[in-house]
């Protein structure tokens, strides 16, 4: 019977006197655990970047906007398909809601503006005097848009950070006056810089009142009317309170209820598939890998049939002989896949420092499964060689000497 020690021993040797094949067999498990770690880390990198631009704005976030978007069957006879916009008498409605902690009403557009001589074209933005609750923002100067009354806001306008370094630079521009389209306004605050959010710069940007944008705009309702709502309580209740208010005031749905929390659930659903698809593009290189050790491992066994019967001869087991082939094959794809994961986590934050902008996270839990992968790898294709090897005839094996 062969000890166990003993056993470790003749694989070890086996895989250290041949160190050329032996490194190029390891080298193929590597190249695909480095591939499936660097391309999963991306995927998890941008899956991160995506949630994190989502919840900037906060994540207790309904939003109304008008038509019905999921809507079958032909309309009821009577009823008119021109879908009834969202007015500033909706807003306040929902606005009174329990629960409800923050209301803006939203108009938005793009606009001229011209002030301290200069002129740029730029997105105005109508919302409501909550905005900055709404949306987590903050003000670097001055006040944002008052409490007023909707129909009779002020002519006041709130500037994003690029917006004012574009129009005054270093100057003080509060209390400047400021031409948007055919209307004036006088600024009164400047808000801190918030940065892109997919693509939209936010600071390159004005804020007036919601009633005034409609104005501008010549439109009868809002674009999308955006609520916060306490911590704790189910977005459902919220929805369902939406839903009993506008349909009381509208005679039917004839709006669109989108939660922050069904958006980011259906996001990470699908940011989860694309991870899990780009690992299984980089995996293509570990069944390559695969295939080198069968090879491998095979001819090992064809170099070896004389030492394997003389194992026989001097009474090893035949399930010995299978566990000293399966031994080699699983060495070599576990030292491939440590190889592997240092490689892939070491290229992983080379592009994270080359490109910053990049994302790159690399979870505990797929360094584990990787390594997990890469010893299955070896099990399964040291198996059809070692059992190969185990059935050998020992008379047969001594003869090939």
């Amino acid at each position: 019977m062969i000890r166990t020690s003993d056993s470790l021993r003749l694989a070890l040797r086996a895989i250290t006197a041949h160190r050329l094949r032996s490194f190029l067999t390891l080298l193929g498990i590597a190249v695909g655990i480095a591939a499936v770690i660097l391309l999963t880390s991306i995927g998890e990198g941008v899956h991160r970047f995506v949630l994190t631009e989502f919840t900037q704005f906060g994540t207790n976030l309904v939003s109304v906007s008008p038509g019905k978007v999921k809507t079958s069957g032909p309309a009821p006879t009577g009823i008119p398909t021109s879908v009834r916009p969202l007015t500033l008498d909706d807003a306040r409605a929902l606005q009174r809601l329990p629960h409800v902690t923050g209301m803006s009403s939203l108009v938005w557009g793009n606009t001229e503006v011209k002030g301290n001589g200069r002129l740029r074209r730029t997105t105005i933005n109508g919302v409501g005097a909550d905005m900055l609750r709404v949306y987590s923002m903050k003000l670097a100067s001055g006040q944002f848009l008052p409490q007023d009354e909707s129909e009779s806001a002020r002519a006041f306008v709130v500037l994003g950070a690029k917006l004012k370094a574009e129009l005054f630079g270093v100057e003080n521009a509060l209390g400047a006056r400021l031409a948007v389209g055919n209307l004036q306004f006088r600024v009164i605050g400047v808000l801190e810089a918030k940065g892109q959010f997919l693509g939209i710069d936010l600071d390159d940007a004005a804020y007036i009142p919601t009633a005034r944008a409609l104005e501008l705009y010549n439109r009868d309702g809002m674009m999308k009317i955006d609520l916060t709502y306490e911590e704790g309580v189910p977005v459902a209740r919220i929805s369902d309170e939406i839903i009993a208010t506008l349909k009381a005031r509208h005679g039917r749905e004839d709006f669109t209820i989108t939660t922050q929390e069904d958006m980011l659930r259906t996001l990470s659903n699908i940011l989860d598939i694309l991870t899990l698809a780009v690992g299984a593009l980089g995996s293509i290189s570990l069944l390559v890998g695969g295939v080198g050790i069968v090879t491998i491992m095979t001819i090992a066994v064809s170099e070896r049939t004389s030492e394997i019967g003389l194992l026989v001869a001097l009474g090893a087991p035949r399930k010995t002989i299978l566990g000293l082939f399966l031994g080699e094959a699983v060495a070599l794809s576990a030292l491939g896949g440590i190889v592997g994961l240092a490689l892939g986590f070491a290229l992983a934050q080379l592009i994270h420092l080359l490109l910053p902008a990049l994302p790159v996270h690399t979870p505990l839990a797929f360094v584990v499964f990787a390594e997990i992968v890469a010893v299955a790898i070896g099990l399964f294709a040291g198996v059809l060689p070692a059992r190969r090897a185990a059935r050998l005839d020992p008379v047969e094996a001594l003869r090939a000497e």
